[in-house]
């Protein structure tokens, strides 16, 4: 017997953050596989009312019920997905389903809990360790696969790695939004990312007070979490320019032009940011985090994630460049590039979960 696999789509009635992302993309990866494969079991993306179309050619798209909570998972999608196999992309699954493969993206609510509130935390740990009792797991990379294994007691064999990609990036870039946001004669850096704590915006704006040339601007592209701005940060340099969430045509066109992308988060699964810089001819300048090293390797240069003052070195060097830093920074990007697709991945879950159909 085949069953059909359903694949968990509360992700597209939320905001558009990396692990939405990832779904997204992997949802879209696995519509073109399933145009061109065949004996693939039947494939269900379901849906809230609310949800947003991801535009399928060979999936169907099926709402059921409006719901933007844990709830609308443990109740209405597992109620659709109970005759097959469930697969969710972004970090929660139905407790309970006998067939499913999760993908839980890194275990910060265990290593950094200060970045979340009690109710959010204990909800997601609760979640975690459940679903590593009842559930097959995946992750994004090898560095959250060891972490999960550690604070979920499981065999670092049993964590599926299905990376994220970059190809969502691949469109024409928009220079207007140079001339919009009054870059066009001015060096600047950018900062991608939901502007949350463990983004250590704070760290950035520091360094930025090291730089002292007055034309220089430092962008911060995202939404803003205000948590950011109320635990005592003073965010006053009129060098910070912070335009929300732009469109991709916009992210490339402010890329392609800045002097460096600064990542200086404190703790990743991943970290898409960096990867979208490199295919956007933008070199980087990445915390230690141990993820961003796992993606960029040497494609990127490295600070403490608290040091404000090597930060701020590392970007000097970066408006001093005469080229030859930039060229040699993206040609080790291109190799690290090569590296990721979203239809691997997409074929690394699609596999598992079709044995599952199968099994």
């Amino acid at each position: 017997m085949t069953r059909p696999i359903y694949i968990e789509g509360r992700f597209t009635s939320q905001r558009l953050t990396g692990v939405q992302r990832y779904a997204c993309e992997i949802v879209r990866a696995i519509d073109r596989i399933a145009g061109t494969a065949s004996g693939l079991p039947e494939i269900v993306l379901i849906q809230p009312d609310e949800g947003r179309s991801l535009g399928l050619a060979n999936i169907e798209e099926r709402k059921i019920a409006s719901g933007t909570g844990h709830k609308w998972t443990q109740l209405n999608f597992a109620r659709a997905a109970r005759d097959g196999v469930a697969l969710s992309l972004a970090a929660s699954g139905p407790l309970l389903h006998r067939r499913q493969l999760v993908v839980i993206h890194d275990a910060a609510v265990f290593r950094h809990p200060e970045f979340y509130s009690r109710a959010y935390r204990t909800a997601h740990r609760l979640i975690d360790r459940t679903l590593a009792r009842t559930a097959n797991i995946g992750t994004v990379s090898q560095f959250s696969r060891s972490e999960l294994a550690d604070v979920l007691r499981l065999p670092p064999e049993r964590i599926l790695v299905a990376p994220n990609s970059v190809e969502h990036i691949d469109v024409a870039p928009d220079p207007d939004i140079v001339h919009k946001l009054d870059l066009r004669d001015r060096p600047y850096f950018v900062i991608l990312g939901s502007l949350t704590p463990n983004k250590n915006l704070a760290v950035a704006v520091r360094a930025l007070r090291h730089v002292n040339d007055a034309n220089v601007r430092l962008v911060a592209i995202g939404d803003l979490d205000h948590g950011v701005f109320g635990r005592g940060q003073a965010f006053d340099d009129d060098r910070l320019i912070l335009p929300g969430r732009l469109e991709d045509a916009e992210v490339a066109g402010l890329m392609r032009s800045a002097r460096a992308l600064l990542f200086p988060s404190i703790y990743e699964g991943f970290g898409i940011p960096p990867l979208e810089a490199l295919a956007n001819g933008c070199p980087v300048l990445a915390s230690t985090t141990p993820a961003v090293r796992e993606v960029c390797a040497d494609a990127a240069d490295y600070f403490d994630p608290h040091d404000d003052a090597a930060l701020a070195r590392l970007m000097q060097s970066a408006l001093a460049d005469d080229g030859s830093w930039r060229a040699e920074r993206l040609a080790r990007g291109r190799e690290r590039l090569s590296r990721y697709s979203w239809e691997s991945s997409a074929r690394l879950l699609l596999d598992a979960c079709t044995r599952l159909s199968a099994s």
